[in-house]
Order: structure tokens, then sequence, then C-alpha cells
């Protein structure tokens, strides 16, 4: 079973002062701590759990600078087989399809039977790489995965939906499954493991190499653009409509128009 995982390395902001930068569009990481998105590493042990009981080979992609290259390496020392970065400067500022096109591009040439995401980034939140990617490779997708059994080319999945509800079928591989937090219990890294990780290889790709045109990438390419960034405002007014559902309904339409929020 040969499996291709990816990861992303976010900036732990939950306890941590935010600033943006003077153009309006980032945020500004000096001082912020960055780890491996929290999913994703239940998406890496999830992984390399198949490959322990099946064999094959697990291998990580991210998509980012040099100093993403830390989070491949906890990978590695997790029991990855080989880690894969890819960086460009046109690949900067991508959108989730841009995002998509690149992972897709990276994997194109590659032997697998399963790829797996976490669900979710924790600096977006959008949960739409993984589904943008399986429709590029033309693939079937399963989201929010919270338990998986493989069975041959087949995958028994268990998925979470709203209220509690889940969700059980069958899919047949390869397909890309994005994975819940939750779905098993990531192992301890220890300092031998980093160590020696250290001193294995880190692939680096590049646009040319995975035959994309700078066009098709990045900033350029994107269909949704971050237009400002900004720290909402800490507001303690609270109004409580009343009245009968109409009168509360057109009430509650009036204040959206009036903050903007439709027009």
């Amino acid at each position: 079973m040969d499996i291709i995982v990816f990861v992303k390395r976010v900036p732990d902001t939950s306890e941590a002062d935010i600033n943006i930068s003077p153009d309006g569009l980032h945020i500004i990481e000096k001082d912020l701590v960055f780890d491996i998105n929290e999913s994703d590493k239940y998406a890496v042990e999830e992984a390399v759990q198949i490959k322990e009981k099946l064999g094959g080979s697990v291998t990580a992609i991210t998509l980012g600078t040099d100093s993403s290259e830390d989070v491949l390496r906890r990978c590695l020392a997790t029991g990855v087989d080989q880690a894969i970065r890819l960086t460009d400067e046109a690949f900067r500022d991508s959108d989730a399809c841009g995002t998509a096109r690149v992972l897709a591009a990276a994997v194109k040439d590659l032997k697998y039977d399963l790829i797996l995401t976490g669900v979710q980034a924790n600096d977006d939140l959008q949960s739409q790489v993984g589904p943008v990617l399986a429709e590029y490779l033309g693939l079937l997708h399963v989201t929010v995965v919270n338990k998986l059994e493989i069975d041959g080319k087949i995958a028994r999945v268990h998925r979470e939906l709203e209220g509690g509800v889940e969700d059980v079928l069958e899919v047949r591989l390869p397909a890309v499954l994005t994975i819940q937090t939750g779905i098993n219990e990531p192992r301890y890294v220890s300092i031998m493991g980093i160590r020696k990780a250290s001193r294995l290889e880190i692939k680096v790709r590049n646009a040319a190499d995975l035959s994309l045109s700078p066009d098709g990438v990045g900033q350029k390419a994107s269909q949704v653009k971050i237009e400002k960034l900004f720290i909402p405002v800490s507001n303690k007014a609270t109004e409580i409509l009343t009245g009968s559902l109409d009168e509360m309904t057109q009430k509650l339409a009036g204040i959206i128009k009036e903050k903007g929020g439709i027009s």
C-alpha cells in the first residue's frame, strides 16, 4: 500500500498577538511558533499505521519555503519513508484551487494507492484543497474521515456528519481522504528519531520540475483573492429582537444590510 500524505506548516495563533503586515494581506510571522497542521498530524499517523499493517511506503509532501522542512522532518521521524517539498515564488498566494493544482502536478508521476490530507488547515479553515485535488486527479474522495479500514482495493470509511451522525461507506482505491482529528493517537516523536530524520534527504521540486506555467498558479491564477486582513473589533453590545417571526426577520435583514452583509 503506497500512500501519499499532504501536510502544511501553520502558525500557532491560539495564544499569540496577531499583527497584520503593512500591505494588509498577510500576518506578521515574526515571533510566531509554527508546527505541523493539527489534522495533518492524524493523517500522517494514519498513513504510517496502514503501512505498518499492510506494508508499502508513505511519502509526505508539503508546499512551502525551506522553513517548511521541519514539518517534513517530523513526518520522517514519525515513520514516513520519503519527503518532497514544493517551492517556487510562482506558488505564492495560491488559492485553494491553485494549491490543489500544484499538489496534483506533484503526484501525477508518483505511484500511490491512497492519498490523505488533513480535514482542514488551521490557518484558513477552508477544507477545500482535498476535494479539489481529487477533482484534478479524477479520483473519488471522502471528507471528515474518523475511521478507516482497508481491504484490498476497497476502503471502508466512517465519516463524521452534523449532529453526531456517522456515515459509513465503501470507496474503491485509489481515492483521496481528508482525515479528522481523533481518528487515532499520533505517536510521540523521540529526539533520536528527529536526529535520524535530520540526516535524510528531502527532495525539492519547483514549477519547472512540475511542468507548471507560472501564469497557471499563484496569485495570477487565483479566483479567490484576499483584499484585506484585519483584527475584528471586540464589541459587547447586544440587541435582542422582539416581535413576530416576520417582524424579527425584517429587523434582522435590515441590520445585516446596514452592516454591509447584503446589498
